[in-house]
């Protein structure tokens, strides 16, 4: 019989006892569960590592974005993978064109684990880190760090999309209307911030994808976007290009497809993000495409 173990984050925002045990009878449908509870920072990475030494053979986060991340750090040996939405926004599963609600989720999951369906894609690494969807230095990473400095609820949830546009207001007042060139894309020229896509779209506000970088697959490498200098009024024009899919506006961008390799450098430390997950301040970040890294339950 199959050994699945099922690794879950009980703070994160979607995470309950009763969805717990729905998603656990779903995945027993392909499978003996062994469920594992993180009790800390980092302890994802820990227990996915342990469980691959174990030999289980699938590894299923049900946590928010965050502890799929941790995962991935942890993940080895080509242990197949599956991410059961439980965060506030989910991206990972999002991306992967999963179902929205943990059930139906785990359902498709155990599904393709029966049938040994997998799907193959490239992760990202910052400076020896895992990510799965997407990175950034500069104004994303900044507003990421906002918002995790307003803690959460009782309940365990993140504040939502209006303290995300709050950030984006407080730091356009910090920068005095006006993010101009702070970093070096080796190869490509200065630009004020750059975000590093695996996929598209990188994130969600609400149910609209942002499509910072359109062209960013999953099977292929990485690709980067980089405003040069933005002003104030250019924001919510960036903003609204990215809601309809169109990126952003190139002629005012560096971009690179399908990279194996982007070095950057910056000017002073400035935030690092990956997978929504802050990685304090920089000087300097490589981001390497690791192609055809893991097996995706889908």
């Amino acid at each position: 019989m199959r050994r699945i173990a099922l690794i879950v984050n009980p703070f994160a925002s979607g995470v309950t006892e009763a969805g717990l045990e729905r998603v656990e009878q779903e995945l027993r449908a392909a499978g003996e569960v062994t469920t594992l509870r993180t009790e800390r920072p980092r302890h994802a990475v820990e227990l996915a590592h342990e469980a691959c030494a174990d030999g289980y053979d699938a590894i299923v986060g049900f946590s928010g974005d965050g502890g799929y991340n941790e995962l991935l750090n942890g993940l080895e040996h080509g242990t197949p993978v599956g991410f059961v939405p439980g965060g506030g926004t989910s991206v990972l599963p999002r991306a992967l064109r999963l179902p929205r609600e943990p059930v139906p989720a785990a359902r498709q999951i155990a599904q393709a684990l029966a049938a040994g369906r997998t799907r193959r894609i490239s992760l990202g690494r910052v400076n020896g880190a895992r990510f799965a969807f997407q990175a950034g230095i500069g104004f994303d990473a900044a507003i990421v760090r906002k918002v995790d400095d307003l803690g959460r609820s009782a309940d365990g949830r993140r504040p939502g999309d209006l303290a995300f546009l709050r950030a984006i207001v407080s730091l356009i007042k910090e920068h005095n209307g006006r993010f101009q060139p702070a970093l070096e894309v080796k190869g490509l020229g200065r630009a004020a911030f750059a975000v590093i896509a695996n996929t598209d779209p990188q994130t969600y506000a609400g149910r609209l994808g942002l499509h910072f970088a359109p062209d960013a697959r999953f099977e292929l490498g990485l690709d980067v976007a980089a405003p040069i200098d933005v002003r104030a009024r250019e924001v919510p024009r960036l903003f609204a290009a990215s809601f309809l899919g169109r990126g952003f506006n190139r002629s005012g961008a560096l971009w690179g497809h399908d990279l194996d390799r982007i070095e950057i450098v910056c000017d002073e430390p400035l935030p690092l993000q990956a997978d929504g997950e802050d990685l304090g301040d920089v000087t300097e970040a490589v981001f390497e495409a690791e192609r055809d890294a893991i097996g995706v339950l889908v």
